[in-house]
């Protein structure tokens, strides 16, 4: 029986969780964050990472030994042991000033738009957050960047599709259930 594993990566804002969830939903397989591996859970939250070795035994334990399954979130650079399990990796590229808006409004949805307003208790962490994400394009910044996750992506052994994150959720998991058709059963 042919396996299901796909991995959506791309920049923070992207759309990468949000299609993912989407995906899986489609597909009717689990979905995975990793971000939910990354951090450790804390209040507030992503204040601490978790070691790479305990992600990687996490997500062992939680996910990895099934057939089908849906991750999304950056795994390059902690990750290349999960490498061999992707059937498919989607690449979602979105605009840097879309991604800006959308982490902003992510933010404000999370923490509550008092929290991340000048004066809130979350403002200096969003705004550094966003700061930083803003350079992904540029990879001046230590972190994700668009020069690393490219190099990343050319040495997959697994097909890679790309995607425009501006695009509707509805019309990029049409092309991405045509691109993962699997025969029935």
């Amino acid at each position: 029986m042919k396996s299901l594993r796909i991995h959506l990566m791309g920049a923070s804002g992207s759309g990468v969780t949000t299609l993912g969830r989407a995906l899986a939903d489609r597909l009717a397989l689990p979905h995975h964050d990793s971000d939910d591996y990354f951090w450790l859970p804390t209040v507030p939250p992503y204040q601490t990472t978790r070691p790479a070795a305990e992600r990687l035994r996490l997500m062992r334990e939680m996910f990895l030994p099934r057939l089908d399954w849906v991750l999304s979130g950056s795994v390059e650079g902690w990750g290349d042991q999960l490498v061999p399990l992707f059937d498919l990796v989607v690449f979602v590229t979105t605009s840097r000033e879309l991604r800006m808006q959308r982490l902003r409004a992510r933010e404000a949805a999370h923490f509550g738009t008092d929290a991340v307003a000048p004066g809130g208790w979350r403002h200096d962490e969003t705004e550094s957050f966003v700061e930083w994400a803003s350079h992904y394009d540029a990879g001046d910044r230590e972190g994700r960047t668009l020069a690393k996750h490219e190099a990343w992506v050319a040495d997959l052994p697994c097909p890679v599709v790309r995607v425009d994150g501006a695009r509707p959720v509805a019309e990029l998991i049409e092309q991405l259930c045509t691109d993962v058709a699997r025969p029935p059963g």
